[in-house]
This record gives structure tokens, C-alpha cells and sequence, in this order.
């Protein structure tokens, strides 16, 4: 994934997955809070996590993604992910992330998804930038909005997680519209 740059914002450093991230990512992304507001499985299976990190390679070779480890900027400890399922062809990405529990509520997964919005638009290019999150689950609604997301709408029932069909809320930010140029 050396073809993605490092991106640093002022207390992360947003990097490509290596291999060596597969036991951290099974380890937090595996936290049944964790899993309970994303569509991470839990419990989280052994070898799960060495596959993810190799498609998201794939992706990015492909062009159609583009993914990043949400790492601490003083100690490079890896706290998360963010990333953007990118359609070249409507030069719009969905926007997904994770943040291990244990930095819940410290603005890391809203400084996170900035900095991949910001990526998104003067970067690649993008036309549009949006993201869904369980109905639910309104702080990562609030993430989005400080993000200059705009709520778009609810789409009722529309994911089914552990047996029980969730709505879920899409937000929206253009390149024109939004707070960037």
C-alpha cells in the first residue's frame, strides 16, 4: 500500500495497514461494543483480519479504495480505521470507520474522518463523500456532522445485524457544498 501517502492531522497519523496490524485489528475491532455499532463481526475470527488487510491492498491497487490505520501521532499505537469504497465512475466514495472503545469520546474518529474527507476531495478527486451508521447509534451521526456531513435521510430496516434489522441514517457532503473547496 506504498501508494498511499501518510496523512497527519494534529494527534494522528493516518497510515496504510500492514500484515503486522492483523492481531490489533482482531483484538479491537473484535470488542463486542465495537462490533455492536458496525458491521464488524463478533465474535472476530482468527485469520479474518490478514484477509481484510489484503483486499484493502487490492483495492487500493485497483483504485477503488482507499484505507487507512488511525494510529496515535506521539506513540504510533493503532486505535482504528477509516476508509472510502471509492466509484470512480460517479467520482463518490462511502465513507466507513471504526475507533477501538478505549478512545471513544476523545474526537479521534471525527479529526480521522476529516482528514479522509479532506483526502477524498483534493486527492482523489471526489464529487461526493457519504457514509451510513446505525440509527442507533447518534455519536457517530455526530462525528459526520462535525464533519460537515449533511443527514440525508433513514433508511428503515435496512441492514440486518445478529438477527435484527437495523435503520440506518446516510449522511452526505459534496466537494462544492461542503467546507471544502
Amino acid at each position: 500500500m506504498e501508494n498511499q501517502p501518510i496523512l497527519a492531522t494534529d494527534r494522528l497519523l493516518l497510515r496504510s495497514f500492514a500484515l503486522a496490524d492483523a492481531f490489533t485489528v482482531q483484538q479491537l475491532a473484535g470488542d463486542y461494543a465495537v462490533a455492536a455499532t458496525t458491521l464488524l463481526p463478533h465474535p472476530y475470527p482468527d485469520g479474518l483480519a490478514e484477509l481484510w488487510i489484503a483486499s484493502l491492498r487490492e483495492g487500493i491497487e485497483r483504485g477503488d479504495t482507499a484505507a487507512f490505520a488511525i494510529t496515535l501521532a506521539g506513540e504510533g499505537r493503532l486505535i482504528g480505521g477509516v476508509r472510502l469504497r471509492i466509484d470512480c465512475g460517479h467520482r463518490r466514495a462511502e465513507l466507513g470507520f471504526w475507533v477501538a472503545r478505549s478512545c471513544w469520546g476523545r474526537g479521534y474518529a471525527t479529526e480521522a474522518v476529516r482528514a479522509m474527507i479532506e483526502y477524498g476531495f483534493s486527492a482523489l478527486g471526489l464529487h461526493r463523500v457519504y457514509a451510513m451508521h446505525f440509527s442507533r447509534n447518534p455519536a457517530s451521526g455526530r462525528v459526520m456532522e462535525k464533519c460537515g456531513m449533511v443527514h440525508e435521510g433513514r433508511f428503515r430496516e435496512h441492514i440486518r445485524k445478529w438477527g435484527v434489522f437495523e435503520d440506518v441514517d446516510i449522511w452526505g457532503i459534496l466537494r462544492e457544498g461542503g467546507a471544502f473547496p
